[in-house]
């Protein structure tokens, strides 16, 4: 009786709990489109220092923070921006530039991508955030961390 009542009780409470929810096609857009944005827009503009690639990749308020060489990193979109127009491209400079995506998760209208990119003599671990706004996903804000101490 007592096995009884126990199986009936695990089988009962059991109903209301839920599978986590699997990716939707939505999601598996989303992250395509956002899987694009980062090729095409970010990783090449960081590349070959291209502005309009980033700037129709950037929502406008975006703030960059994290350390380069252990020393404290915040700026801007406009001084990010400054910054990538007065220096040598990676391209042009003919220095390493190797990116990899390590993941993407989606939940609704914002994202989060993890990066890895090493460019000239750092090694950077990124964590990009975005947000869909109007339809359109946009790069909201970036925290790095020069890894290459």
């Amino acid at each position: 009786m007592k096995t009884f009542l126990i199986t009936a009780f695990i089988l009962c409470a059991g109903q209301g709990i839920k599978a986590q929810p699997t990716f939707t096609m939505k999601n598996e857009d989303d992250k395509a489109t956002i899987t694009k944005l980062l090729e095409n827009n970010y990783f090449k503009g960081i590349y070959e220092g291209d502005l309009d690639l980033l700037k129709e990749l950037y929502h406008p308020g975006t703030l960059l923070f994290g350390d380069v060489k252990g020393q404290p990193y915040a700026k801007t979109l406009s001084q990010y921006i400054e910054g990538v127009k007065n220096r040598q491209s990676p391209k042009d400079s003919g220095k390493i530039f190797i990116h990899e995506i390590i993941s993407i998760k989606v939940v609704n209208s914002i994202a989060m991508a993890e990066l890895k990119v090493r460019m000239y003599d750092f090694h950077y671990h990124e964590f990009l955030s975005f947000h869909q706004i109007d339809g359109k996903w946009f790069l909201v804000n970036k925290m790095m961390s020069d890894i290459n101490k």
